[in-house]
């Protein structure tokens, strides 16, 4: 394995040992703080354009298999573990984590201080870094990372070209891809959902076209206001008919609904964070991935109720529309990797749906 070397945006610089592909890479750079799930880590399209630490020590040891992907391709930029494991030991492994990167040009990088690392990121926030051959100089690179433009068109990248349909007898449901995990697809044809995937950028009138029963939108990478014709089209929406939004679609929804979103210090990502559900005073786990969050300030003059917060930080992780039917939430209920305590809510969704076209009737009727 080659020497590389990982320097941040500060000039902090760690030298460690090369994996995957033989390359350079830059972006943001954050941290996981799962002990499982790189495979469905490597291929979440909401961590486009970064770079991962996996803080948990050991990266590698069960190999990469077929059914736990997250997108056919990954849109990470770069890995980082403590200790790489060549051999993998699992009676699901096709390949290993190094083949893997190297076959969709991702570089990693094993051999650092992940600790040290990842509390340098806590105590000083979120910054860019480059991975690098370890002969190049720290002021060479810092150099082109001050040339690197800042992380736009996120979605754009992670998002359908094109609508397309995945067939089913049930509910019709559009969703809305800003970079979707499969898991959210899962859930819904497990519920026998007539499900429409359409770009990020489909027009409100388009959608209303297909008479939807309800409309999801997906989770996906970046900053939510980097997306102003995605953010119209969830206002057109909003009372058309029932929305449920998770992660990225969830702050859309906020933001379409008066509330203001900002960039938390290091974010929020791994499969253990806890939430409070304000309507039944219950703890639950909750798998997270998000360096953005709704203001909790801002929701006081909106319609909006805040419905969970984080106990961490309490964060926005939930709210739901007082007039309309719409709800949201900043984690990922379907989980991958992580707990499985909110895969209810997909349940909750489609009974919304079925509750609105119980009030629409009694409206025409009465």
């Amino acid at each position: 394995m080659t020497e590389r070397q990982l320097v941040l945006e500060d000039g902090s610089i760690f030298s460690g040992k090369g994996f995957g592909a033989d390359i350079g890479t830059s972006g943001e750079i954050v941290f996981h703080t799962g002990m499982t799930g790189y495979q469905e880590i490597l291929s979440d399209p909401s961590y486009c354009g970064q770079i991962v630490i996996q803080t948990y020590p050991l990266a590698g040891n069960y190999g990469i298999n077929r059914d736990d992907f997250e997108a056919v391709t990954p849109f990470v930029h770069g890995f980082i573990a403590k200790e790489y494991c060549q051999f993998p030991s699992n009676a699901r492994s096709e390949e290993t984590l190094h083949d893997y990167l190297q076959a969709h040009s991702i570089p990693g990088i094993s051999g650092i201080d992940t600790r040290k690392l990842t509390k340098h990121i806590r105590t000083y926030g979120t910054m860019r870094a480059v991975i690098s051959d370890a002969d190049e100089g720290p002021e060479q690179v810092l150099e082109t990372l001050r040339d690197t433009d800042a992380q736009t068109g996120l979605v754009q990248k992670t998002s359908a070209l094109k609508p397309y349909v995945v067939p089913g007898s049930g509910k019709r449901i559009i969703l809305v891809d800003f970079g979707m995990k499969h898991g959210m697809m899962r859930e819904l044809v497990k519920r026998n959902c007539h499900v429409t995937v359409v770009p990020y950028n489909y027009l409100a009138e388009s959608i209303l076209r297909l008479k939807p029963d309800g409309i999801l939108l997906s989770n996906g990478p970046g900053d939510p206001k980097d997306i102003p014709e995605s953010l119209e089209t969830v206002r057109s929406l909003i009372g058309s008919y029932p929305i449920f939004g998770i992660g990225l679609g969830h702050q859309l929804l906020a933001l379409a609904s008066g509330a203001d979103t900002g960039k938390l210090a290091f974010g929020h990502r791994g499969p253990s964070h806890p939430v409070k559900d304000l309507e039944n005073n219950k703890i639950v786990m909750t798998s997270q991935n998000h360096g953005y969050a709704v203001s909790h300030q801002s929701l006081r003059w909106t319609q909006l109720e805040l419905t969970q917060v984080s106990v961490h930080d309490y964060s926005v992780e939930g709210v739901r529309h007082t007039t309309y039917p719409a709800f949201s939430v900043q984690y990922q209920p379907e989980s991958a990797p992580g707990s499985e305590d909110m895969k209810h809510l997909y349940d909750e969704f489609l009974q919304l749906i079925t509750d609105w076209n119980v009030k629409c009737k009694e409206d025409i009727y009465a």
